[in-house]
């Protein structure tokens, strides 16, 4: 078979001009097309007396369903959400999970603490990279074992300060 278009006897092969209402060959589809907003539903999870948690749907009255675990309840509302919109599967789920008060504060103080550390981890991360240039450069010309034995790092860490440090400039 030839590459010019023709076909096994070597007849050209007709091509059709597509019908205004589909898409060309070669078209990338949704090309100039809005996007498809995606819509937020709100989902309160409780803790039953039994033991499940149940999950509602805030903005669609009769749209509930339970499971052992969260995990599960999530799983299953959005299949309880197909029954009342399209695209649940694409929908975008807001987990509002009801704790008691006391674990509702063990929550918010980790997650306090979590954001503060990851602040420190950044206000690390630039001391080291300022510290590894110090030792590493300028009049010291330390090693990289030496420098890591100082800063309690690997010499592989302090090579790649080095090297992130070298990029930036």
């Amino acid at each position: 078979m030839r590459d010019d278009g023709t076909g096994a006897r070597g007849r050209r092969h007709r091509t059709w001009p597509a019908p205004p209402h589909r898409a060309r060959p070669g078209a990338v589809p949704g090309e100039g097309m809005a996007e498809e907003i995606m819509k937020s539903y709100r989902v309160a999870y409780e803790r039953d007396p039994s033991g499940w948690w149940v999950a509602s749907v805030r903005g669609l009255r009769g749209c509930h369903t339970q499971g052992r675990t969260v995990d599960e309840a999530r799983r299953r509302i959005v299949e309880a959400m197909e029954l009342f919109v399209d695209n649940a599967r694409k929908a975008i789920i807001i987990d509002e999970v009801k704790l008691p008060t006391g674990a509702a504060r063990a929550v918010r103080a980790y997650s306090t603490l979590r954001k503060k550390a990851e602040r420190e981890d950044r206000r690390a991360a630039v001391a080291a990279r300022r510290a590894v240039r110090t030792l590493r450069g300028g009049r010291l010309k330390m090693s990289a074992r030496d420098a890591a034995r100082l800063l309690g790092l690997s010499h592989q860490r302090v090579h790649q300060l080095t090297q992130t440090d070298a990029e930036k400039r």
